[in-house]
């Protein structure tokens, strides 16, 4: 009796887990979606970043934008600075990274993002996430009032992307759903 009572529990288990993994695995539908979702938030970093640095955002706008903007990444990710004066990749906690770019010491600053791709596919991890890197090119433009243009480079930076199940109570049920993290941004190269 108590073999078989084993047996049962032992059965259950593997029918419980089994359930669990297929709801963990992306049918190519459901990938796609949660790939345009995380394109869609690496557009949204770059136009938060274009505020973020503008001279004529109003402090009280910018921090609302660095807010918006933090609530994008997974806890302590850091973005890489780099510059075409030094070798070295300077590496900030995403808030930090947020107020320094507001705090640039120049009259007027433009950061254009473009060619935002997937570089490599999404990788399930053995603790069910999704791990992905987006590439993105940053144009940084920085101007003086009277010198015009004084510094500008273009900086190609790779983007952790986690995807991870989730579930929230909507009217007494437990609903699962994907959902997309950003991760570290990592400098890959700076050039004029």
């Amino acid at each position: 009796m108590r073999k078989l009572l084993s047996f049962i529990i032992l059965a259950s288990l593997i029918a419980v887990s089994n359930r669990v993994a297929a709801q963990d695995n992306l049918s190519p539908q459901r990938k796609q979606a949660i790939d345009s979702l995380a394109l869609e938030k690496v557009r949204d970093l770059s136009k938060y970043i274009s505020i973020i640095g503008d001279k004529k955002t109003p402090w009280s706008d910018a921090q609302r934008v660095i807010e918006r903007a933090a609530e994008l990444f997974m806890e302590n990710s850091e973005i890489g600075v780099s510059s075409l004066g030094k070798q070295d990749v300077n590496y900030y906690k995403v808030r930090e990274y947020f107020d320094r770019l507001m705090q640039l010491n120049y009259d007027r600053v433009t950061i254009d993002w473009y060619k935002i791709q997937y570089v490599s596919d999404l990788v399930r991890q053995p603790d069910g996430t999704y791990v992905g890197v987006i590439t993105v090119y940053q144009r940084f433009q920085a101007y003086d009032k009277e010198k015009g243009l004084v510094y500008e480079d273009t900086t190609k930076k790779d983007i952790t992307v986690y995807v991870k199940r989730k579930e929230t109570q909507i009217g007494g049920r437990l609903i699962g759903f994907w959902d997309v993290m950003l991760g570290d941004i990592r400098v890959k190269e700076t050039s004029k």
